[in-house]
């Protein structure tokens, strides 16, 4: 990893980024200013690889720029986990626990992370009440996402889970009509438990409900009619629940 990678300076225009996060927003001033005195900006090249699952978590990961996907490999097969985007923190319970990282990470696209030392974040949370308290509430809203997820790959089939991505991803984009597909459609395909072969297939059977493609390009021209067909979820797919 540092072969790949480019130390940054940390400059003001990051910190209070990282300080507006809920997990560090409400700390005493002294801790997080602690944490930051310990932490190094890094820059990174896409397809690098952070974190391998087994490895001790060493670092608190906070995304600032670009994007990282978790993923997993077990008996020759890999799956993705989830797309990291900022400005966001990853590996939390590992890192609280001081336990071996359950996924491996790695870079999408040219990313500036900061990483915190584990050893770092433990001293304070055992001493900073409120830092404790926002330690909870993020992995209780990680937990709750994780539940959400398998709800999606238990309950729907692939035309369902990929037609509920889709209107997502278009709300977050903006609600025009159009989402611009982040990564590509392996990885997608791997995000919603299936092979590419079947994402090719699910957005076949999409195209009579207005979904239209045109390489990372996708137009929903009918979202009432792929809304009808998806039956979102608000205990699902709403992420404010």
């Amino acid at each position: 990893m540092g072969q790949a990678s480019r130390r940054v300076s940390l400059r003001s225009i990051d910190l209070p980024l990282v300080r507006e996060l809920d997990l560090f927003a409400e700390m005493e001033e002294a801790n997080f200013d602690e944490l930051m005195q310990a932490a190094f900006l890094q820059r990174f090249p896409p397809q690098v690889q952070l974190i391998t699952e087994g490895d001790p978590a060493d670092f608190l990961y906070i995304m600032v720029e670009g994007g990282v996907e978790l993923f997993a490999a077990n008996g020759g097969r890999e799956t993705s986990i989830e797309i990291m985007r900022p400005v966001t923190t990853f590996i939390l319970a590992a890192v609280l626990r001081d336990a071996p990282f359950l996924m491996s990470g790695r870079t999408v696209e040219s990313s500036k992370i900061l990483m915190v030392p584990s050893e770092n974040v433990r001293a304070i949370f055992a001493r900073d009440q409120v830092f404790a308290r926002a330690v909870v509430r993020e992995l209780a809203a990680r937990y709750r996402g994780v539940v959400k997820s398998l709800k999606s790959h238990k309950l729907r089939n692939a035309v369902e889970r990929l037609a509920n991505y889709l209107l997502r991803t278009e709300t977050e984009q903006g609600g025009t009509g159009v989402v611009q597909l982040q990564i590509d459609k392996r990885t997608l395909a791997a995000l919603l438990g299936m092979t590419p072969e079947n994402l090719s297939r699910a957005f076949v059977t999409l195209k009579p409900y207005g979904v239209e493609v045109s390489g990372r390009e996708i137009r929903l021209t009918k979202i009432d009619d792929l809304r009808s067909l998806a039956k979102p979820s608000p205990l699902i797919d709403d992420p404010t629940t």
